[in-house]
């Protein structure tokens, strides 16, 4: 482990005297400052490995609602249409741009069983695609064997310090931001916003890339957010506070049991339904369930009790954009 993560060093270093060569933007060697809340130690390891793999009925997966009357193209850039393909991958129809974030098509993923419903959208079906978001690099949102199938001139926006992932794959429009940093795209700004979670995709790279969502405004004002991954807390009021007018917010209600380990970086619905009312946001979409059997949950608990914290919170139904997978909603002009 430890040759690991010399050389790791090694290659970052190297990777920044060719950008400070270049004359690019060199980021940190770790953003574990930006945790806000410690990630669960050995011991806490140890404990979640000690009592096993989550025994998740996936019989239940025929009672996760799917769609399969076709995708929703948006007629006109003047309308928001935004279609739930599974996990936390959505395309949004925004400007007139098609805008795929966390794309993941894959059946499956390292250290996870198959999916449970199938994608909800055919990837023969998409139109052409104007830009990619990614929140973050986990395998159940940056999946390889998706990013694939893109065109390699697909612009795609990511967290600071993930753009040599990319690159590296013959991606040529690739733009990291930090967090608050934004970029107008045909008229669409993009905002690149905090997060309560963190990044790893091997041994070696715990936090060495940032990890945030995205604010995505037309140029009338109409107003998404997408959270990514995140767990509960103070970012969401300063969020509200510098997007105010959020239309819609597209947040995680799932992979939050056991709650002792799951608390710091993944919400449960009703954290969910809190953060909606930080956000100030007028409309809520359930994502992040129904699709993997991540954590121990049963696999339709997050949508039901969603369901019954809107209730509680008093909300109008009609707000609550519980979709099934693959369907698709469009936002009121």
């Amino acid at each position: 482990m430890l040759d690991a993560d010399r050389l790791a060093r090694a290659r970052r270093t190297r990777l920044n005297a060719d950008r400070r060569r270049r004359g690019e933007r060199v980021w940190p060697e770790s953003f574990a400052d930006r945790l806000t809340s410690p990630l669960p130690g050995p011991r806490e390891q140890f404990q979640l490995f000690r009592r096993g793999r989550p025994r998740v009925d996936r019989a239940d997966a025929v009672h996760i609602p799917i769609d399969r009357s076709g995708f929703v193209r948006a007629a006109n850039q003047d309308q928001v249409v935004v279609t739930w393909v599974g996990h936390a991958s959505f395309v949004v129809q925004i400007g007139g741009l098609t805008v795929l974030t966390d794309p993941i098509w894959s059946d499956a993923m390292p250290g996870v069983s198959r999916r449970v419903t199938p994608p909800g959208v055919a990837w023969s079906e998409l139109p052409p695609i104007d830009a990619v978001v990614i929140s973050h690099n986990h395998y159940d949102h940056l999946d390889a064997p998706t990013i694939r199938r893109l065109p390699r001139d697909t612009p795609v926006l990511v967290p600071a310090a993930l753009g040599e992932w990319f690159t590296r794959r013959g991606f040529t429009e690739v733009t990291e931001f930090d967090w608050w940093e934004s970029t107008v795209l045909a008229g669409v700004t993009f905002g690149f916003v905090p997060a309560h979670h963190w990044s790893r995709r091997s041994l070696t790279d715990t936090c060495k890339t940032l990890w945030g969502g995205w604010v995505l405004t037309d140029d009338a004002g109409r107003r998404i957010y997408f959270a990514g991954d995140t767990g509960y807390g103070t970012w969401f009021t300063e969020i509200g506070q510098r997007y105010p007018g959020i239309d819609l917010a597209m947040l995680p209600i799932g992979a939050y049991h056991p709650r002792w380990f799951m608390q710091p970086v993944h919400m449960d619905p009703e954290e969910a339904v809190r953060a909606c009312g930080d956000l100030g946001a007028t409309r809520m979409a359930t994502m992040h369930w129904g699709t993997f059997v991540l954590t121990g949950e049963p696999l339709t608990e997050p949508r039901e009790k969603a369901q019954q914290a809107w209730a509680a919170a008093e909300r109008p139904r009609e707000h609550l954009w519980d979709l099934a997978v693959g369907e698709s909603r469009e936002l009121p002009r």
